[in-house]
């Protein structure tokens, strides 16, 4: 038991904490980050037992959560002013499946695909689907001005973004990249495919933390992790406000995905090459 409970330093916590933010932002997979680096590193986090690790993880989408909420909350203000029932039926369609496919799906997803391996396939089908999307989406631009906007969101949008949040589940996939890829697919310019993408995935984050929390927190929740949790939740808190000064800014939200898939999959070559050293 205390060796579970020292699993996870302090220090540890903080550093995971900081890369939850950029990682949370990109298209790159946070989930798979927060395991890859204590594994790659070396870190003993693989000790902590499943409630100390799922209470860490939960504490650090909250704070990446709360961040993102707070940056966000003119679109969010103007989005809901915006509703109406096309937009309510595509709100409904892109929570319903992740949370339909989290209540079913989320305990075995945990248990046979968190390793490495699965971890780096997820990357690199991940970083497949964001390169076809982008590429056919430049192949078939339309003239500037032309590409769908997010006013233009429908039902088929919203399920097409709810299917690509329950992919996402599998570690690696990301739900960043998944709702991209969704969204480049059916048409709508990299701006605001990247805006929907984080317009459907801030329920998600904060409605699964919210449950979790409650859930661990209602069984008197993992003793040994508490320090630790909160400060990972207040470095993830801070790091995405940070980085979303960077990333959600103007321009920048332009920014080519091609890199984004690139580096994807130098993760997953990187893991694999580390599995074979391991054999």
């Amino acid at each position: 038991m205390r060796r579970a409970e020292a699993a996870l330093s302090l220090r540890h916590a903080v550093a995971l904490g900081l890369l939850q933010g950029p990682a949370e932002l990109l298209p790159i997979s946070s989930s798979a980050h927060t395991a890859l680096l204590p594994w790659l590193a070396g870190w003993p986090y693989a000790q902590l037992d499943g409630e100390r690790r799922k209470a860490f993880e939960v504490a650090l989408h909250a704070g990446a959560g709360l961040a993102l909420a707070l940056d966000m909350r003119g679109e969010l203000r103007r989005a809901a002013a915006a509703l109406d029932a096309r937009r309510s039926c595509a709100l409904a369609l892109a929570l319903a499946p992740p949370a339909l496919a989290g209540f079913l799906l989320q305990g075995p997803i945990e248990r046979r695909l968190g390793g490495p391996r699965s971890i780096a396939a997820g990357l690199a089908g991940g970083a497949l689907a964001i390169a076809l999307t982008e590429t056919r989406a430049r192949r078939d631009a339309r003239p500037p001005g032309g590409q769908r906007a997010c006013a233009q969101v429908g039902p088929g949008d919203g399920l097409a973004l709810g299917l690509a949040q329950a992919c996402a589940l599998v570690p690696g996939v990301s739900r960043n990249g998944a709702t991209l890829a969704a969204a480049r697919a059916r048409g709508f310019a990299r701006r605001d495919a990247q805006r929907l993408s984080w317009l459907a995935a801030l329920p998600v984050i904060l409605g699964a933390s919210l449950l979790k929390g409650g859930r661990l927190i209602g069984d008197g929740g993992p003793r040994g992790i508490r320090p630790a949790a909160a400060l990972g939740a207040a470095a993830a808190f801070a790091s995405t406000l940070a980085s979303a000064r960077v990333v959600r800014r103007g321009a920048r939200q332009e920014r080519a995905l091609l890199p984004c898939a690139l580096y994807r999959c130098l993760l997953a070559a990187l893991v694999l090459r580390r599995l074979r050293r391991t054999q």
